[in-house]
């Protein structure tokens, strides 16, 4: 099959390049960049099978070239990690909103199947754990940047559904919870990158709030081998699947973890969310997939554990060239 993916040079995208080029598959990423990188799949270049574009989905005559030569897409690209979003929400809207747009009026010209890339975080304040597909999203005001995201995501699910309904376009929505792994990069605000340099680098690991929330982290291979089931299933019928992990650790846990796990002096500093994010932000104390419907369709399951995470992504971060210096042994998990 020929799969276009948008934001494919990005931290999931080119994971995902990867899996479906070693089954055989055509792959065309078209990434602006902007967050994605093109050393992620520097390696691919001169596979065959693999072509890349450096263009924006915000352009429809780009994006209408890609999507002739595309049997299947994966929309990847939007805005990501908390900073960027709090820091640049006009941004964010734009890309995500007007992105999905513009890939959905392409796609809708040939009725090329599309499989959209959303997130946990349209869940928002939701109480209602685990979080299950068919539950209501509840987001905070309008004034607060934070919900900017989850708000631009929601609309890009209610876009994807619109055109499915008004225009027949298959089409499918996974929200993905927390996806890490190597070559995900701490600069826009990803909290195990983000604590692990911080810990090789014996610098302060700052966590944000009291350290008592909670998330579930999973492993970017799990993350791909079910959206590559997915996109090779064929089944594009309109519905929306939860993807990630059900093991929660507080975040505070996670700190004392990568200190262990690194053997790292950091000491942790609690930083309230106004000093990080400005005045007013909310966070979510809990955040719980069901993973049920997805499970039932592919069989999927997550397979790697946190301890698997770290060990990866802390040799991710060494081999770049994080200094590991002052290190100690023996720290401890209380």
């Amino acid at each position: 099959m020929r799969f276009l993916i948008t934001g494919g040079a990005g931290f999931i995208g080119s994971h995902l390049s990867e899996a479906l080029l070693a089954s055989g598959h055509a792959v065309r990423v078209l990434d602006d960049l902007s967050t994605g990188r093109a050393e992620n799949v520097a390696h691919l270049a001169g596979r065959p099978g693999f072509a890349m574009t450096i263009g924006s989905c915000r352009d429809l005559g780009t994006v209408e070239e890609l999507v002739a030569e595309a049997d299947v897409i994966c929309h990847l690209a939007a805005a990501v990690g908390v900073e960027k979003v709090v820091d640049h929400p006009v941004q964010t809207i734009e890309t995500n909103v007007h992105g999905t747009e513009v890939v959905l009026a392409a796609a809708v010209r040939r009725r090329t199947p599309l499989l959209l890339a959303s997130t946990s975080e349209v869940y928002g304040r939701s109480p209602a754990l685990p979080f299950r597909e068919d539950g209501d999203l509840v987001l905070g005001a309008p004034t607060r940047a934070r919900w900017s995201y989850a708000c631009s995501k929601a609309i890009d699910e209610f876009l994807a559904f619109a055109y499915a309904k008004e225009f027949g376009l298959p089409v499918l929505v996974t929200r993905l919870f927390n996806t890490v792994g190597p070559r995900q990069t701490g600069a826009y605000g990803m909290v195990i990158p983000r604590f692990v340099g911080s810990a090789l680098r014996a610098e302060p690991i700052r966590v944000y709030g009291d350290g008592r929330q909670t998330r579930c982290f999973c492993h970017v291979t799990d993350v791909v081998a079910a959206l590559a089931a997915l996109l090779e299933g064929g089944r594009f019928d309109g519905v929306i699947l939860n993807v990630g992990s059900t093991d929660e650790v507080t975040i505070g846990n996670l700190a004392r973890h990568v200190i262990a796990r690194t053997g790292s002096s950091s000491p942790i500093v609690r930083v309230p969310y106004d000093e990080a994010y400005g005045e007013g932000f909310e966070d979510l104390e809990r955040r719980v997939p069901d993973i049920s419907r997805v499970s039932e369709r592919v069989g999927w399951r997550p397979t790697r554990t946190l301890d698997d995470i770290l060990t990866d992504v802390i040799a991710h971060e060494r081999e770049r060239g994080t200094p590991p210096n002052h290190l100690v042994r023996d720290v401890a998990l209380p």
